[in-house]
C-alpha cells in the first residue's frame, strides 16, 4: 500500500527554520514530482512547492527566497527547508504526488497525513 510520510513539522520562533521531510513507501515519485502543499483553516489549500524529477522546481511567491525544496531519489523521499520562517507559514503542511488521472499531473493520487507547522512571534 502506497504511504507517503511527513516528518519534521514542529514549532519555531518567527525567522527560524524547519526542515519537512516526505518520504514514499511502496512507491516511487513519478514524472509528475512531488508537491508540499499547505493549509490553514478557512482558507485554500496553496501549493508552496513543487519539485520535478530533472530538478525543476516551483515555489509560490510567498515562500519563494525562504523555501527550498530537494529530492534524494535513492531514499524516495523530497525534503522541503523552511528558512526565516514568518508567522503567517503557520499551516498544515502536506506531500502529495502521483496522477490521479492518467496524463494529467493536476491532481495527486497520493497524500500523506499532513505535519503541523507553527510559528511564533
Amino acid at each position: 500500500q502506497v504511504q507517503l510520510m511527513e516528518s519534521g513539522g514542529g514549532t519555531a520562533q518567527a525567522g527560524g527554520s524547519l526542515k519537512l521531510s516526505c518520504v514514499a513507501s511502496d512507491y516511487i515519485f513519478d514524472d509528475c514530482g512531488v508537491n508540499w502543499y499547505r493549509q490553514t483553516p478557512g482558507k485554500e489549500r496553496e501549493l508552496a512547492a513543487h519539485i520535478k524529477p530533472n530538478g525543476a522546481t516551483y515555489y509560490a511567491d510567498s515562500v519563494r527566497g525562504r523555501f527550498t525544496i530537494s529530492q534524494d531519489n535513492a531514499k524516495n523521499q523530497v525534503d522541503l527547508e523552511m528558512n526565516n520562517l514568518q508567522i503567517t507559514d503557520t499551516a498544515v503542511y502536506t506531500c502529495a504526488a502521483g496522477r490521479l488521472k492518467p496524463y494529467d499531473c493536476r491532481q495527486q493520487k497520493y497524500w500523506g497525513q499532513g505535519t503541523q507547522v507553527t510559528v511564533s512571534s
